[in-house]
């Protein structure tokens, strides 16, 4: 493996050690929570949603929310709650993403729908947004639940915004920020928010968790655009292509389309938008943004949000908490090594 993957991958995990350390011990509880809140007399509910929970991820949406109150020195346990909800929430969008792109694969693995079915993972997922909810609830914070509450209700219109543009390849990149803002940024930011919340902190400090946690999910939803067509998820003993194959219309694919000659927009209009791709065109395509510096430039962009996210992050009380969550930034960047 090259040496400067080795160095980046190493770099980037010791930019989120940092807060993982500080969050561990309410982790373990968040995830006890979850396994608890999983549990059902409907036996094919915990199976799907353990098949997921348990594929992997590093769970960063919750330990943001963890981070965030104990930053404020809260000792309640109500950001446990509210974690695990936002966790909950995560997942249901995973299922319901993966029945919408028709997606085979999930973090390299099965997805659920190939091995249950589309009925079942749209209907799992209602069960975890309705545990999120119930937790929420439990918490006794009608603030936080307002946050979480419009959220979900941001996320579904980011999903119906997607639909609408669904391998359209002259989507415009204004539409597409649209849609990763709604669909992974929201989620970000209110989980950001909603540990200030529940530490009963004032506005501007809601706003700087909820401003850093906003443009953190655009860096990474970005970084993941370009993952996917890079060496680095085959390192990661990850598929490279699976956008490709799903027929994803993600900033890579707008960049080389926009920049490409004629015969390059019939190549991505013949893949994506006509769903006919043949064995090799994941390579040209690859190739197309490399020509184009697509996948640099989308790399680019996201850092340029992960330093609007560092400026939004030096609103926050000065300490280990505010350290970590600037560390993140690298992190999430830095994947891209």
């Amino acid at each position: 493996m090259d040496s400067m993957v080795e160095h980046g991958r190493a770099a980037a995990s010791g930019e989120i050690d940092t807060l993982v350390q500080l969050v561990a011990d309410d982790m373990r509880r968040v995830n006890e929570m979850i396994l608890s809140r999983t549990g059902s007399d409907v036996q094919l509910i915990p199976e799907v949603a353990e098949h997921l929970i348990e594929s992997g991820g590093k769970r960063l949406r919750p330990m943001l929310t963890l981070a965030s109150a104990q930053m404020f020195d809260y000792r309640g346990d109500g950001h446990v709650r509210l974690a695990a909800s936002v966790e909950f929430m995560h997942t249901a969008t995973l299922l319901h993403d993966d029945v919408v792109d028709e997606s085979d694969m999930r973090r390299g693995k099965i997805a659920a729908r190939t091995v249950w079915g589309n009925e079942a993972s749209v209907l799992v997922g209602d069960f975890l947004l309705g545990q999120a909810f119930k937790m929420m609830v439990e918490v006794g914070s009608l603030p936080a639940l307002e946050v979480l509450a419009d959220a979900a209700a941001v996320i579904a219109e980011g999903e119906v915004m997607q639909l609408v543009t669904a391998h359209d390849v002259a989507t415009s990149e204004d539409a597409y920020l649209a849609v990763i803002r709604a669909k992974t940024a929201a989620l970000f930011a209110a989980a950001c928010e909603v540990g200030a919340i529940v530490a009963d902190r004032g506005a501007d400090e809601r706003a700087a968790l909820s401003d850093y946690g906003l443009n953190l999910g655009l860096a990474f939803q970005l970084v993941d655009d370009a993952l996917d067509y890079s060496g680095v998820q085959a390192d990661l003993g990850k598929r490279v292509g699976d956008d490709f194959r799903d027929g994803k219309i993600t900033l890579p694919v707008l960049l080389a389309y926009g920049r490409g000659d004629e015969d390059e927009r019939r190549f991505w209009r013949r893949c994506l938008a006509e769903q006919a791709a043949d064995d090799g065109d994941l390579d040209t395509a690859i190739a197309l943004m490399g020509r184009h510096g697509a996948l640099d430039d989308t790399v680019a962009r996201a850092r340029a949000y992960g330093e609007r996210a560092k400026h939004a992050a030096q609103g926050l009380p000065p300490g280990p908490h505010r350290l970590a969550l600037v560390s993140v930034v690298d992190f999430c960047v830095g994947r891209t090594y």
